[in-house]
């Protein structure tokens, strides 16, 4: 028969050494001061000027290659002359 009260001990002891453990760990201090201050709000993000001048290039090369794309298509579709000698 398994001895419950052994079982338990141990449990408790590795459970209670790794509960202590983690609250002396970063994580179990960031968990603390979570409980104690409750939920901070995130600062706002700064925008970079930079990004929105990559943006619009990037714009201004999807849009120059969609115009070569109807170019390339209406050529291909474009009927050949049958009666056109060379």
């Amino acid at each position: 028969m398994v001895d419950v009260e052994g079982v338990l001990a141990i449990i408790f002891l590795f459970g209670g050494g790794s509960v202590v453990a983690i609250s002396f760990s970063p994580i179990g201090k960031a968990v603390a001061d979570r409980l104690r201050h409750g939920k901070s709000p995130l600062p706002a993000p700064e925008l970079d000027p930079a990004v929105f001048e990559e943006l619009d290039h990037l714009r201004a090369d999807l849009s120059e290659m969609q115009e070569r794309l109807d170019f390339a298509e209406r050529l291909l579709v474009k009927p050949v002359d049958a009666g056109k000698e060379s």
